[in-house]
């Protein structure tokens, strides 16, 4: 150019003929290129970017892959996609929360990286009105990204081992399967060039994929594992029969046990010291009791038999692969203990009872053992042997108290209970026997101990 500045150009050259046709002169035009000719090579630069980028992610994805096949455990499977992709020069650091409901964080367990924080614990507020990306993940089951200076700034703010001079992008992906959220792995970047579109589908990817490992991990965990999550609640919730009656009465209440019948009710055998007249009352409150009676009374209690419909909490429970394991009541405040067989369905019971009693709070949320698969297995198949009425003669005979050697209740008492006659009772009852004496020999005798 006239100033000197180089340029891209073309020139094209063409001669000049005299009349008799011979070459007398040459012509040439110069054309500047050089928006064209940056254009191409802006072109080749992102093509190259994308191949390159194309190979990272696909070897990141058969690291990835192959870690989480391998892993045997949750924890394994988090630590291994959270080393694995902060390996990538990419992401300075990043961490997998899980959910703790007895604390409404999402909790580090997983962490990898050059800025993990020395000696301070990661977790978030789920509860906070502004909890960042990583809640709006966990909480919308959406990838969610940051590249906003001003949003990274207070992000930084927040959290004083991150780098915020350095830190460029911050992206929350969700380690989903289905509906089920599992946690959120969040990657800090200093990569300008990080968290393009085609990295969003990646990670997005990443998520399900590790999502749906650690769901198949639990769903055989629950066919062959001896662990269980259990959630321990404390509610003061007048909407709660058993909490509303210890309120009214200064009673106490503890759970015996149930019984599902093939109509859908449940029987609910709990042992107090209220007054009949006084359970009865509050009772009437409570339209989902269908009937109420005393079954066996001691010398300062009595054991109550409650029937409910389809709609009470066991019943809901039950049908989310939830069980009641135990519930105390005293002063107008109980402990309810509930086993689920995976974390899948935590999150959704939970939401479920603090809809349903919001005087409810999570007093612990952990992993408990189980007893040996086999015991479980022998009672789930004692149980799918037995009648709907054999299964209630025999708790109701286990409750009462029937079997001790000190007898204080009837067959003629739980028969009245059932509404059949005494020997049809001792039927249901004997073939209930016979079927628990034929469990447990044929047991025996497969495990060579007969």
């Amino acid at each position: 150019r006239a100033d000197g500045e180089a340029f891209w150009n073309t020139v094209d050259i063409a001669p000049v003929r005299g009349s008799d046709g011979d070459v007398e002169n040459f012509v040439g035009f110069q054309t500047d290129v050089s928006d064209r000719k940056e254009a191409e090579m802006a072109a080749r630069r992102r093509r190259e970017e994308l191949e390159h980028l194309l190979v990272r992610i696909n070897g990141l994805l058969q690291d990835v892959t192959t870690d989480l096949v391998r892993a045997g455990t949750r924890s394994e499977i988090e630590r291994a996609v959270c080393e694995r992709v902060t390996e990538e020069s990419a992401y300075a650091f990043g961490w997998v929360g899980a959910p703790d409901y007895a604390t409404e964080t999402l909790v580090a367990s997983a962490t990898a990286g050059a800025w993990e924080p020395a000696g301070e614990a990661l977790a978030v507020d789920l509860a906070a009105d502004a909890g960042g990306p990583t809640v709006e993940a966990y909480e919308t089951g959406d990838l969610q990204v940051v590249r906003e200076s001003t949003a990274l700034a207070a992000l930084a703010a927040d959290a004083a081992w991150l780098d915020g001079d350095a830190l460029a992008g911050v992206a929350a992906v969700p380690l989903s399967y289905g509906e089920t959220t599992y946690g959120v792995l969040t990657l800090y970047t200093t990569d300008e060039e990080a968290l393009n579109e085609h990295e969003r589908v990646v990670l997005a990817a990443l998520g399900r994929m590790t999502g749906t490992n650690v769901n198949a991990l639990e769903r055989g965990r629950m066919l062959g594992s001896d662990t269980a999550t259990e959630l321990v609640l404390e509610t003061t919730d007048p909407d709660l029969f058993v909490v509303a009656l210890s309120r009214e009465t200064g009673c106490f209440l503890e759970f015996e046990g149930s019984v599902y019948r093939d109509d859908g009710t449940v029987l609910m055998l709990y042992t107090t010291d209220a007054e009949p007249a006084a359970v009865r009352d509050v009772a009437a409150g409570f339209p989902a009791i269908g009937h109420l009676e005393p079954i066996h009374e001691y010398e300062d209690a009595a054991l109550w038999e409650f029937g409910v419909d389809g709609g009470s909490l066991t019943t809901v429970l039950a049908e989310r692969g939830a069980t009641l394991r135990s519930v105390s009541v005293a002063d107008g405040a109980g402990e309810v203990t509930i086993e689920l067989p995976t974390e899948s369905e935590t999150r959704e019971i939970v939401e479920l009872v603090r809809e349903r009693y919001p005087e409810t709070s999570i007093a612990a949320h952990r992993q408990r053992e189980r007893p040996p698969r086999s015991r479980r297995d022998f009672v789930a198949d004692l149980e799918a042997s037995l009648t709907e009425r054999q299964l209630t003669a025999l708790r109701k005979a286990h409750a009462s108290g029937y079997f001790e050697w000190s007898r204080s209740v009837t067959g003629e008492d739980l028969a009245e209970s059932m509404e059949i006659d005494r020997s049809t009772y001792h039927q249901h009852l004997r073939a209930a026997e016979r079927k628990l004496v034929e469990g447990f020999f044929e047991r025996a005798a497969a495990s060579g101990r007969e």
